[in-house]
């Protein structure tokens, strides 16, 4: 939870529950630990780095892929 570039896109857990297809409770259980960076807001809600979740997700393909499963179309 570092300094704020106020250019990078920030993503609700729901947002990033909808790209790994995944409920919104899972998201913040992988924040809680540490598995994904997030930002909380004044209010105390997270939010998440559109470029760290791009980089997590790109990394959770590839390693889906070299297992020999084919990934099905978005």
């Amino acid at each position: 939870m570092n300094d704020l570039s106020y250019s990078e896109n920030l993503l609700t857990p729901g947002e990033v529950a909808l790209l790994f297809r995944v409920d919104p409770k899972t998201v913040s259980r992988w924040a809680a630990a540490g598995r994904i960076g997030c930002i909380r807001t004044p209010g105390g809600h997270r939010r998440f780095r559109e470029s760290e979740v791009n980089a997590l997700l790109a990394v959770r393909l590839k390693g889906a892929a070299d297992d020999g499963c084919q990934l099905a179309p978005v």
